[in-house]
């Protein structure tokens, strides 16, 4: 039966062999039609695993936010020729915070064979490495852009870590990374802890934890960089 290989690619600049399992060369060598986020960050990343893999003989389907559901039937139809599919993400896994779920969930309507390969996330990356409850968390994706809502949703983040003792996890888009820190140490108590991982697994990887005490007056510049918040 054809598969649908869920490929994750490199969360930074570097040698994809240390990050990644030596089945992925064979699934992209092996594989002709493809589902992407970036056509050009997936071309180059294919080249990099690979850089005997034919491109021009290679399907492209890009699934982003503009990708419309009844799109994705189309996506699929090699699978019906029984033809495999690999689908890369931007970064990391596949599915998780990640536009690829709504293929995943159509292939396994469908009934056909899923398959996750091993490969960075930075979200359990941060988690591991913050030294926070990992036996209970939550994802929380984006938090909301405009001010006072994000104020108002940081103290509910916070409650919840006092109350249920969960951590949370959160990401923000680049160039807002700074102002996100400055309304965490505005909104959080004193003792609540902030982890900051930026750049995983890259040559300039962050990950520390401190107090939101500890915090004020010596934070990172984290502008247009790539970081995972972490509360607890």
């Amino acid at each position: 039966m054809a598969a649908l290989y869920l490929v994750p690619n490199v969360l930074a600049e570097g040698d994809w062999q240390l990050v990644m399992p030596a089945q992925i060369e064979t699934i992209l060598t092996n594989t002709r039609f493809f589902i992407v986020e970036n056509i050009r960050t997936a071309r180059r990343f294919m080249k990099q695993v690979n850089r005997d893999i034919n491109i021009d003989e290679c399907t492209f389907y890009e699934i982003n936010k503009r990708t419309q559901v009844q799109d994705l039937p189309r996506f699929l139809k090699p699978l019906v020729d029984g033809k495999d599919i690999a689908v890369i993400s931007e970064a990391g896994c596949p599915g998780v915070a990640d536009p690829g779920a709504d293929v995943v969930r159509m292939a396994h309507q469908r009934g056909f064979k899923v398959v996750p390969i091993v490969g960075p996330s930075s979200i359990l990356l941060a988690l591991m490495a913050s030294g926070l409850n990992g036996q209970n968390f939550a994802f929380k994706g984006y938090l909301p852009v405009k001010p006072i809502e994000r104020t108002k949703e940081i103290a509910a983040l916070e409650k919840r870590i006092i109350i249920e003792k969960q951590t949370q996890i959160f990401i923000e888009t680049p160039y807002r990374n700074n102002q996100l820190i400055a309304d965490l140490l505005k909104t959080c108590s004193p003792s609540t802890l902030l982890c900051i991982a930026a750049n995983i697994t890259g040559e300039q990887e962050y990950i520390v934890t401190k107090t939101i005490q500890e915090w004020k007056g010596k934070t990172p510049d984290l502008h247009k960089q790539p970081v995972i918040f972490l509360l607890g």
